[in-house]
């Protein structure tokens, strides 16, 4: 057990090993550990032992007098406080000068500080209120993933729309950009040219880009992680490159049903800002071994977990869940879309054109798609967003438009 003693020099501890010790064993211990004679030893369990002056005052504390008696007996245990009253001079051992380097001696370094600051902890409001997707668009974009690609590889593509001042996303079109897909696996090969377009379009339109999607693959609906280390990788990547708060990423994923069959699911989420912080500031590692933990994303030094320092992060640490809507939008997206299997061309216009002779015009070209084939015969600081501009109004299409697309469309 351990004792606090206490004397005229402060506090002091002693191990006492028996159990059954007696006064007589405590006061040898005494006298070995803390150097105080034996013989001008007083015990007392009563604090006023130390205000004692005389011989006359000393002998009034008699009750660990007993030479012979049991610690136990007398009501000591572990953890309590015994005073002793000696005379004479003794070397009081002093405790070890205070090292400001942290606790257990070990030296504390600049990275040792800083990881004490990056404490993840989960986010639980999102800058974004709630994302409303187009319907259309979301269904061309599920459609896809599902009856062709059958979730068997990764497709993606950039979310454009407004954003209210409530921060309420709205997605009205979803750009795909050149990309190949795995199981496991999205790499967008980005074309700054055709970017350019989709810019100079969503200008016109009033719209800007707000988000990422994906879908994952059927393997993945085994694992157990909402996303992989690699898909939080690229979601970061994306929403820190966006400077957008609301920025939103939304996963298309298939899930089993109650009876048996599967159901195309959407669910929506922020990057937290801890982990914005972190990838701007390079803590991410992105080097991904075959063997690596899909549900844990690597550090490249310790982060705080909890109370826990850690180089490993469960990914739901760094998502923050998003309310997902649906509306109707001013958009349709019926027109072929860009880089996927087959090529989009000028005969797909002609067609779309002859499809819809029964529309007004510019009910004819409201579609994103349609409209990006169309940006690359026109000039893009003029005439693209003059355009997107019509089809944002709902105005009539200048005639000088109109003829152009339709010579585009015959020249098929």
């Amino acid at each position: 057990m351990l004792l606090r003693i206490r004397s005229r020099d402060g506090l002091e501890r002693l191990k006492v090993d028996d159990p059954q010790a007696t006064v007589a064993q405590l006061k040898a211990l005494i006298q070995s550990q803390l150097q105080i004679p034996l013989q001008s030893q007083t015990l007392s369990t009563n604090q006023n032992l130390l205000l004692a002056k005389t011989h006359d005052d000393l002998a009034q504390f008699t009750d660990m007098s007993a030479p012979h008696a049991p610690l136990s007996s007398l009501g000591v245990g572990h953890g309590s406080m015994v005073f002793v009253h000696y005379e004479g001079e003794r070397n009081v051992s002093r405790p070890a000068a205070f090292s400001p380097a942290g606790s257990f001696g070990r030296k504390m370094t600049m990275d040792d500080l800083i990881a004490k600051q990056m404490r993840v902890a989960r986010q639980e409001t999102p800058h974004c209120e709630l994302v409303s997707f187009d319907r259309d668009g979301a269904n061309a974009f599920q459609h896809y993933v599902n009856e062709t690609l059958a979730f068997a590889v990764k497709r993606g593509g950039f979310m454009y729309g407004t954003v209210s001042e409530e921060g309420k996303v709205e997605v009205d079109f979803i750009y795909e950009p050149p990309q190949q897909g795995t199981e496991e696996n999205l790499l967008f090969l980005r074309d700054p040219d055709e970017e350019r377009l989709v810019e100079a379009i969503a200008v016109g339109l009033g719209m800007r880009r707000v988000g990422f999607i994906f879908n994952q693959t059927v393997s993945q609906d085994k694992k157990d992680y909402t996303l992989s280390n690699r898909e939080v990788l690229q979601a970061v990547e994306y929403h820190a490159e966006s400077g957008l708060k609301e920025w939103v990423t939304a996963v298309v994923k298939l899930e089993v049903n109650e009876d048996g069959g599967a159901d195309v699911h959407f669910e929506a989420f922020q990057m937290s800002d801890m982990c914005i912080r972190l990838w701007k500031e390079g803590w991410f590692e992105t080097e991904i071994g075959e063997d690596a933990d899909p549900k844990l994303s690597k550090m490249k030094k310790d982060v705080m977990v909890g109370v826990k320092d850690t180089g490993e992060v469960d990914n739901d640490f760094f998502l923050v869940v998003v309310k997902i809507s649906d509306h109707q939008g001013p958009l349709s997206s019926t027109f072929p879309i860009e880089n996927r299997n087959d090529p989009v061309t000028t005969r797909a216009l002609k067609n779309h054109l002859d499809r819809t002779k029964s529309l007004p015009f510019v009910k004819r070209i409201s579609d994103f798609h349609l409209l990006l084939l169309l940006a690359r015969f026109l000039d893009i600081s003029a005439d693209v967003p003059a355009l997107a501009e019509c089809v944002s109004k709902q105005e009539t299409v200048p005639d000088g438009y109109k003829l152009l697309i339709e010579s585009v469309a015959s020249s098929s």
